[in-house]
């Protein structure tokens, strides 16, 4: 390997050397990881994974147990076998938030060991120079200021990555992740999940002790353990003979006894305890304080006057500081500031790198910081704002708003927080712009500050509200305005206002509020200045698209023809191609082609204009617009490339993405494709909000439920959310009500139709569509537990039937659209709600419908359901209809229809359909040739099965639960009337299905 391939061992810059030269207690673990990542050249001929093949470690640990010792071993053994080795770290900037940090530094790193590559690299991906370390600095000019597509900054750094594995298999080590923000974490979980033309792998550590409940990390790495080739290695403490062996190297003099059974019994296995408490056990005075600070602080007691000065300084920074800024922050000569870095180092309190000094551990840093007195700490917080104010050393927006709210200096970190949310908008990190712009906010709160003349409140507020709904929290971002509104001063500009409240108006359609946006909308409207301005431009197209959503088409087309020629007068192309989007939606209120040319216009349109918001949302609407018509070729096409959209925009939550995932998924339910919608719904890779992820959820659990799995509880559980998401209510409710016949509990059916009707009825209105089909699950759900009721029972239940009957045709009746149009889903749950009151009544006797009748409204029902093309409701309505025609005696007639919903039951693997064909008592007609067709997922289990794997080894390789396996089994043995797995991986052999 030439020098251009070489990557030095610095190149694992800030992964510290710890005291002992020797790996100790480690070995076990170090095997397994370097085995995981292939970093053997036993492994794979090139030493490395293969090409495509990237392997994920997530290796956790308690702090100080032995993460960075074991990361340097596995370094050098890297280095020994050939590969490159490069490292970024994430730093504990508080509660301010620095994107991509760690990348930036692995850039860095790159760009000075392998130029070349860099500059080949930045030439074909231009969003890389965004994470060039001097371009994060503030007062750097930039050529560009413009936001960033975050989907053209992980391509750039997934190709860099690429190009310098060409050069030899590459290790990308990511420390402290613990610290990470959002968006270093989305950034991960893309490099996670998409493969590699050449051998990379990657390490990513964490403390394991710092993620509490609510720590973001936590979950993200539940979620990241999902994905294919992603590994997680815990190191535990050590046991007490290699704590004993680690004493041995630090102090090759050894201690006493009493002095080693000291240290092991209150290290507990910690390598970074045992390392400080057999330091101060070396030192003078061998006493060790009982706790591990005591230690701590003896350690900085050591030191001289000078050198404590500056480990305190450099505390305050956090784990690393630069050079410089330490230098301006010190009050020392350079001879004294070296001198007292060189003692700190030294004593291993201070670890030198790359014109930085970190903390040898972060416990060293965070218990100096804490034993300062709250005057030092604002003052020296004081003089880093200083150092950065004036260009004496160099940072970023984020640490000088920290620096600043900590020195007391609130119009500075006003300024900053301002700044760091443009920063991060403009780099694709919309969590940590909204944590910025609501920094400001607070600040703003004091009236000293609010009064500023060169502060415009309004646009934190919008910038704010923006930032949330990008990253899918509209409630917070109705919440934030709604707050900000009250604090508004009477006296404040009316533009203010008007800005403020035609943003609460937009961020409120995308909640379930139950509060009405219109009247907020036309007060905007109303105090906004008259003439042409931008505010007026976008107030309008914001009303405009308000009005649309509630229908009312007529005044949307007017206010948006407004926007419309306001916009482009004012040349504001992003705006004109959101009234041109709000505009072509109106056309729904015409023939069907109408509508969706002029979305593909308004499509084209926001792609030329870069209007991202407005682009999903005329893909959306496509996709809409087909899905309502049943023509699900279309649907998938719109809706996917509305996700991807979002996706690639690193958005997957924003407004319009979300929905069209959530969508997509249903219309994989309907269409019987049910492992492609619990694949599209697997979105832990992304970590989304509350909402996103009961609405998906709820999709969920209607597939496990069918499948055989108790899910009540889970879907019990959801009901938290039924008043802030409709969707949430009626798909979770749908599941309750499900659930409950299955049980053939009636009264829990009924108890959940009444909630969720009350709820719904009261955040939107009383005769919402849904209704009919909650109606008609629900008098399913009282049939099944006909058998079981009492003549008083049945009689209370008989008007209970009616009454819900009643409701439906109300909502059918009051029914309203602008096309006029009561689609194949409305119209086939509509026939069902009818058919399941009148099976109700011919089961129970009251009021019972002749033969032919009951018989024909179920024919009706297969009929629609069949041009619905719902399969797994299709197969249920010929399942009730085979029972009725059983019970009258026709037994061709039953079989008839048993058999296609016995197939798509098998298909499904719909273990509750299938016992209720069980029921019917009427084999299928079955013929050796034509085998029942495994789904995708039984294929895959299948291989497993006959590979002599159990349920739950099968269950932890494809993470799902082991009762999800056990119904998987039961259905591949029907399908292949297999009488147990032996047999049925012998059939599957023998027919090549594995």
């Amino acid at each position: 390997m030439d020098a251009q391939q070489t990557i030095e061992h610095e190149t694992l810059s800030g992964v510290a050397n710890n005291s002992s030269r020797t790996l100790v207690g480690r070995d076990a673990e170090l095997a397994e990881v370097a085995s995981l990542l292939g970093v053997r050249s036993s492994s794979v001929d090139a030493g490395g994974t293969q090409a495509g093949e990237a392997t994920t470690v997530l290796l956790s640990g308690d702090a100080g147990v032995g993460k960075t010792r074991l990361l340097t071993e596995l370094r050098d053994l890297a280095f020994t076998e050939g590969w490159q080795v490069v490292a970024g770290h994430c730093l504990d900037f508080g509660d301010s938030a620095l994107p991509y940090l760690p990348f930036s530094e692995v850039l860095g790193r790159l760009a000075a060991d392998l130029p070349a590559t860099v500059d080949e690299v930045a030439g074909q991906h231009p969003a890389l120079a965004r994470l060039q370390p001097g371009r994060r600095m503030m007062g750097r000019d930039r050529e560009d200021s413009g936001a960033l597509d975050r989907a053209d900054l992980f391509e750039a750094v997934h190709a860099l990555i690429e190009a310098a594995a060409a050069k030899a298999p590459l290790l990308l080590v990511i420390e402290d992740s613990h610290w990470a923000d959002q968006s270093t974490r989305d950034m991960l979980s893309f490099l996670f999940s998409r493969p590699f033309s050449g051998p990379v792998s990657l390490v990513v550590s964490y403390r394991s002790d710092d993620l509490h409940r609510r720590h973001p990390l936590r979950r993200q790495v539940a979620e990241w353990t999902r994905l294919r080739g992603v590994h997680r290695v815990a190191l535990s403490p050590l046991p007490d003979e290699a704590v004993r062996a680690l004493i041995a190297e630090l102090v090759p003099g050894g201690l006493s006894e009493k002095e080693l059974a000291d240290i092991v019994g209150r290290a507990e296995g910690n390598a970074f305890f045992v390392e400080e408490l057999t330091s101060a056990a070396a030192g003078p005075g061998r006493w060790v304080p009982d706790d591990l600070a005591d230690v701590l602080l003896v350690r900085l007691d050591r030191l001289d006057d000078t050198a404590r000065d500056v480990v305190r300084a450099a505390s305050v920074a956090g784990r690393r500081v630069a050079h410089d800024m330490l230098a301006a922050v010190a009050d020392l000569d350079d001879g004294a500031l070296d001198e007292g870095l060189r003692k700190a180092v030294e004593m291993n309190i201070l670890v030198a790198s790359d014109g930085r000094y970190s903390f040898r551990h972060a416990l060293l840093g965070e218990a100096v910081y804490d034993d300062l007195l709250p005057g030092e700490r604002v003052r020296l917080h004081g003089k880093y704002v200083a150092a950065l104010r004036s260009g004496a050393a160099t940072g970023t927006a984020a640490e000088l708003a920290r620096h600043a709210r900590l020195a007391h200096d609130l119009d500075t970190a006003l300024g900053a927080s301002i700044q760091a949310g443009h920063e991060a908008s403009q780099v694709g990190g919309p969590d940590e712009a909204a944590y910025h712009y609501q920094q400001a906010l607070q600040l703003l709160a004091d009236p000293r500050r609010s009064s500023g003349d060169d502060v415009d409140l309004s646009k934190i507020v919008v910038a704010a509200a923006e930032a949330l709904s990008a990253s899918g929290d509209p409630e917070r971002a109705v919440k934030v305005v709604s707050e900000q509104l009250e604090r508004l001063p009477v006296d404040a500009p009316t533009a203010w206002r008007a800005r403020m409240l035609s943003t609460q108006a937009h961020v409120m359609m995308m909640t379930d509020s139950g509060h009405e946006p219109i009247p907020v909308s036309e007060d905007a409207v109303a105090l906004t200045p008259e003439g042409d301005s931008a505010l007026r431009a976008r107030i309008l197209a914001t009303h405009a698209r308000v009005l649309a959503g509630y229908g009312r088409y007529d005044e949307a087309q007017i206010v948006g023809m407004d926007a419309l020629t306001l916009a482009e007068r004012l040349d504001l192309s992003e705006l004109a191609s959101d009234a041109i989007t709000t505009l072509s939606g109106l056309k729904k209120a015409g023939p069907k082609e109408g509508l969706r040319a002029a979305l593909r216009d308004a499509v084209a349109r926001a792609e030329e204009s870069g209007a991202l918001s407005s682009e999903l949302r005329a893909r959306y609407l496509l996709g809409r617009s087909y899905e309502d018509w049943a023509e699900f070729d279309e649907t998938i096409e719109w809706f996917r490339s509305a996700i991807d959209r979002g996706v690639d925009a690193g958005m997957p939550f924003a407004p319009y993405a979300f929905e069209a995932r959530w969508q997509l998924a249903w219309v994989f339910d309907v269409l019987g494709r049910w492992d492609d919608a619990l694949d599209l719904a697997d979105v832990a890779q992304y970590s989304p909000p509350p909402i996103p992820r009961a609405l998906i959820e709820s999709l969920r659990l209607q597939i496990r439920l069918a499948r055989g799995e108790e899910v009540g509880d889970d879907a019990r559980a959801l009901r938290k959310f039924w008043a802030r998401e409709g969707g949430v209510a009626i798909n979770s409710a749908a599941v309750e009500i499900d659930a409950a016949g299955y049980r053939g509990d009636a009264a829990s059916a009924v108890e959940a139709y009444d909630e969720v009707v009350a709820v719904l009825s009261r955040i939107w209105h009383e005769w919402f569509s849904a209704r009919i089909r909650l109606g008609a699950l629900t008098i399913g759900a009282i049939s099944r537990a006909v058998p079981q009721l009492s003549a008083a029972e049945r009689a209370a239940y008989a008007e209970r039937v009616d009454r819900i009957l009643a409701d439906g045709h109300m909502v059918l009746d009051r029914y309203s659209d602008p096309s006029g149009h009561w689609g194949p889903e409305g119209r086939a749950w509509m026939k069902r709600l009818d058919a399941e009151t009148l099976r109700f009544r011919w089961l129970v006797g009251i009021d019972a419908p002749p033969q032919d009748a009951l018989v024909a409204a179920w024919r009706d029902a297969i009929a629609l359901y069949e041009d619905f093309g719902h399969v797994h409701e299709l197969a249920r309505v010929r399942t009730a209809l085979a029972g009725i025609l059983r019970a009258a005696g026709d037994q061709a007639g039953a079989r008839e229809l048993g058999d296609p919903a016995r197939d798509a039951a098998h298909r499904l693997g719909a273990v509750h359909l299938l016992d209720d064909l069980k029921s019917l008592g009427s084999a299928p007609v079955r013929s050796e040739s034509a085998p029942d067709t495994l789904t995708p997922r039984e294929t895959e289990i299948l291989a497993l099965v006959a590979e002599g794997r159990s349920n739950g080894e099968i269950a932890k390789q494809l993470f799902i639960s082991a009762k999800t396996v056990s119904v998987h089994v039961s259905n591949i043995l029907a399908k292949l009337d297999a009488s147990g797995r032996t047999e049925a991986a012998a059939i599957a052999r023998r027919r090549g299905l594995v």
